[in-house]
């Protein structure tokens, strides 16, 4: 075969051969008839694919006929528009391990099929599909076969599972074992938080071990292989996303607790892998409702404007539970908004207090804070 076979025949040649044998060792009839019509897509079907997980594609078929009356395998192959299936692109067994006279496939599965024809991301093209029946040796044919246009993804075809960050350029060196996990929002999206050093070189890597496939930034674009960088050291936000093949980024200058009465800026300073981080600080200078009101948040400077850090989904005082301190970035930057935090345990007020206070951004746990009043 051309390309990678999903194929199940191996064992099940060695299972149905020793189903196939009498007692007496001799081999039984392993023939089967080859599949009448094919029910599902429609031939001439187009398909515009979608990056959802959950999109998929129904394939169905006439069941064929095994001679001993038992059961039948089933693999669906795709070829080239003018291929003949004697060098498919691509074979995988039906659904039910085979056994049944259908099979599902997502949309990125035919991305990937529709990459190995020649057809570009995003572009449009026809390739053909059948269906091989067999009792696990001896494939036949289908007596028919349909064309499926599908217009890619403009992602990349083969989506990372994990995505990690490497190079000189970054904060664990250009050592792959030591490369950065970024954090996965879905599939095929990923970010990170982190200080990169200016013309020294990065790229994105699907492991940590072994030959990964290996991204860079061209243009608004990932592509696969070479090698990226930036021209100030600092630490940046890197957004990516696989399903359509482009990325965002921006530079974080300022990380502030802000208080809300007050509207005091504290600033933290960069402690490096996604966190920043003060130590004891004393707050002074504050007195009245400014100073007893127990209510923060987090406000964020960058190269594409300000941006607040609130928690998830609460406007109550501290419940015990460290949930209560995930944060999100918010658009809306205001005084007083939803979902702000307040100060635990409650005291007289925010002055003459020392403080230890940390924002987390690192991508292997959630987004989060700690204040601790020492």
């Amino acid at each position: 075969m051309k390309k990678i076979l999903i194929k199940l025949f191996t064992v099940a040649s060695f299972i149905f051969a020793l189903i196939a044998c009498s007692d007496d060792g001799e081999v039984r009839d392993l023939d089967v008839t080859a599949v009448g019509s094919l029910y599902e897509p429609d031939n001439g079907k187009s398909i515009v694919l979608q990056a959802s997980a959950s999109a998929t594609l129904f394939f169905e078929w006439a069941p064929a006929r095994a001679e001993d009356s038992g059961m039948v395998l089933y693999e669906v192959a795709f070829d080239e528009a003018d291929g003949d299936f004697s060098d498919p692109l691509f074979v995988a067994a039906a659904d039910n391990n085979g056994g049944s006279n259908h099979a599902t496939f997502t949309h990125k599965q035919l991305n990937k099929i529709a990459a190995l024809a020649g057809i570009e991301s995003a572009q449009q093209g026809t390739l053909k599909w059948t269906v091989f029946s067999s009792k696990g040796i001896n494939p036949m044919k289908a007596e028919e076969e349909r064309t499926l246009t599908l217009t890619r993804l403009s992602g990349l075809a083969d989506i990372p599972d994990n995505l990690y960050i490497t190079g000189a350029a970054t904060e664990s060196g250009d050592d792959l074992s030591n490369a950065l996990m970024m954090k996965k929002l879905a599939d095929g999206e990923f970010e990170i938080y982190t200080q990169l050093t200016e013309d020294e070189s990065f790229k994105f890597v699907s492991a940590t071990t072994g030959t990964p496939l290996e991204f860079s930034l061209e243009g608004e674009k990932i592509v696969e292989g070479g090698s990226s960088s930036v021209t100030k050291t600092g630490v940046y936000k890197y957004y990516l996303d696989f399903n359509i093949g482009s990325f965002t980024t921006k530079e974080v200058t300022k990380v502030n607790l802000f208080l809300n009465w007050s509207q005091m800026k504290i600033e933290l300073p960069y402690k490096g892998y996604g966190v920043w981080e003060l130590t004891n600080h004393t707050i002074t200078g504050l007195s009245g409702g400014e100073n007893s009101d127990d209510r923060y948040k987090f406000r964020m400077e960058s190269s594409t404007g300000e941006t607040e850090w609130r928690a998830i989904n609460n406007d109550s005082k501290p419940t015990g539970n460290e949930a209560y301190y995930y944060m999100v970035e918010k658009n809306n930057v205001e005084q007083w908004t939803n979902n702000q935090v307040w100060k635990s345990p409650a005291t007289d007020g925010w002055s003459d207090k020392t403080y230890d206070i940390t924002f987390s951004l690192n991508p292997e746990g959630s987004y989060t804070h700690n204040l601790v009043i020492k």
